[in-house]
């Protein structure tokens, strides 16, 4: 069963009952001081494709539910922040139609087909590129705020880009939540822990907050935003599943990393991923979060 809360403000919490399991997704990468790379860490360029299936499989119906209970419909205006695959800015050219609008950036979006006349896309780092000011019904970004250390100068861009009363929504992760359901022995469960705890001190030094699906919804009330509401869920992610797909992923893109800074070696790699597609074992999904405020009408 789906572990949801709700902070209930306009529509209605609704789960897809689907399981909750890039290119770098409008996230540009940075280089700090000592040769410490910020902003990004699943940067294996040869695996983002297959990364952006799994991710896009897991979400898109989480999203796209949201969205359809904000009100996207024909006429709207809207902006997709890091436009990944674009398979939402596909749903969102759909539902506004021809009197609509979908602008799609991305900091690297060669790869983003342009599937109808009323998408536009445009290279574009929300961190340092400007945006049109209240021009969106709708402003969206999925996984992109986590992992930028500016993650609340991006926001402050977005929330000026939306017309008075149009919406923001982020899809986020809380990292920090992913237990172990079920597994073959304690042997197995260890070392999954110590990949995730591996996975998010890989994360946090590259600047991002592992927590920003639950802090997000501060976020937006700290912007000035007005409806605020919140939806977090996670579902069981079995081994073999998508889930764990995208995470066998994921080790793979970081597994000179985590090598290197001594969390797991190679052989414990290898084992891991065994484990990732074996059914017995069940991992929850980090808890995915949506977050959502409207710009106020002024009187």
């Amino acid at each position: 069963m789906a572990r949801r809360r709700c902070v209930p403000t306009t529509g209605r919490c609704t789960s897809s009952g689907a399981e909750a399991g890039p290119r770098r997704g409008g996230v540009r990468v940075r280089w700090a001081a000592g040769g410490a790379v910020t902003g990004y860490v699943f940067d294996a360029s040869d695996l983002v494709g297959e990364q952006r299936k799994y991710m896009q499989q897991a979400l898109d119906p989480i999203t796209t539910a949201r969205m359809e209970a904000l009100g996207v419909g024909p006429g709207w205006r809207c902006l997709e922040v890091g436009g990944g695959g674009g398979s939402i800015a596909d749903w969102l050219s759909e539902r506004a139609g021809n009197s609509g609008h979908v602008l799609v950036t991305d900091v690297d979006p060669d790869e983003i087909r342009r599937n109808a006349e009323n998408i536009s896309i445009r290279r574009h780092d929300i961190v340092s590129d400007e945006l049109p000011e209240a021009e969106f019904d709708l402003v969206h970004a999925r996984l992109v705020l986590l992992h930028l250390p500016e993650r609340h100068r991006a926001l402050t861009r977005m929330v000026r880009a939306l017309r008075p009363g149009g919406w923001l929504l982020l899809g986020e992760f809380d990292c920090t939540w992913m237990p172990v359901l079920s597994a073959p022995n304690e042997d197995t469960t260890r070392l999954f822990r110590r990949f995730h705890a591996g996975l998010c001190q890989l994360l946090t030094r590259a600047g991002a907050d592992i927590a920003w699906g639950t802090h997000a919804y501060q976020a937006l009330r700290g912007q000035g935003l007005a409806e605020v509401g919140h939806c977090a869920q996670a579902h069981p992610w079995p081994g073999g599943s998508v889930g764990c797909r995208w995470l066998h992923v994921n080790s793979l893109q970081l597994q000179d990393k985590l090598i290197a800074a001594g969390l797991l070696t190679a052989a414990e790699l290898d084992t891991l991923r065994d484990l990732l597609a074996d059914p017995r074992f069940v991992v929850s999904s980090y808890l995915t979060t949506s977050t959502w405020g409207r710009r106020t009408i002024e009187p």
